[in-house]
């Protein structure tokens, strides 16, 4: 690894917590809030790639497991974590690194499309089955009935997507990280 990629690897860890800067939703029904910080597996695993975009959140999470408040609504602590938002926030290594790895496999017939279906299916498919999976375990509640609770969430997460997509191929255009 070169030291060109751990600085991208921070920069991204960075961009992570910058996110927490928007200031998260609380919903009245459901523990979990509406954040910008699903944003960041996105951009991370679509600008950076598999390996580093994973890096990146692995690098934030631990950050903030410290105790560093860089969590949306200024928390931080292994107590987030273990919370009600703990499987997302696990998931997001995992998110990063499917969304890179169909960015890498994918990257010679990479447009808008193919990269909004790629970040769909890495930021929303895997990070909801992490989640919900977890909501379902902490709260012994049905998957299906944490399925339903998430609904709220969709049309944030598919806008989110455009976004990370579009820059995703601004990015690839003009100064693409990924090499294939």
């Amino acid at each position: 690894m070169s030291t060109k990629d751990i600085v991208y690897i921070a920069l991204f860890a960075g961009i992570f917590a910058v996110l927490a800067v928007i200031p998260p939703i609380l919903l009245p029904f459901n523990p979990v809030p509406i954040t910008a910080q699903s944003l960041g597996p996105m951009l991370a695993g679509s600008i950076l790639g598999a390996k580093r975009g994973a890096l990146a959140a692995t690098l934030f999470i631990t950050i903030m497991a410290t105790g560093l408040p860089i969590m949306a609504g200024g928390h931080g602590g292994i107590g987030v974590i273990m919370g009600p938002s703990g499987g997302f926030i696990l998931g997001f290594p995992a998110s990063a690194y499917v969304i890179g790895l169909l960015f890498e496999r994918n990257w010679n017939r990479l447009n808008l499309g193919w990269a909004f279906i790629n970040i769909l299916l890495g930021g929303i498919i895997v990070l909801y089955i992490l989640g919900l999976l977890w909501i379902s375990i902490l709260f012994d509640i049905q998957l299906y009935k944490a399925f339903l609770s998430s609904f709220i969430f969709i049309p944030g997460d598919i806008i989110k997507a455009m976004i990370a997509a579009t820059t995703s191929i601004v990015i690839k255009k003009s100064y693409p990280l990924i090499k294939v």
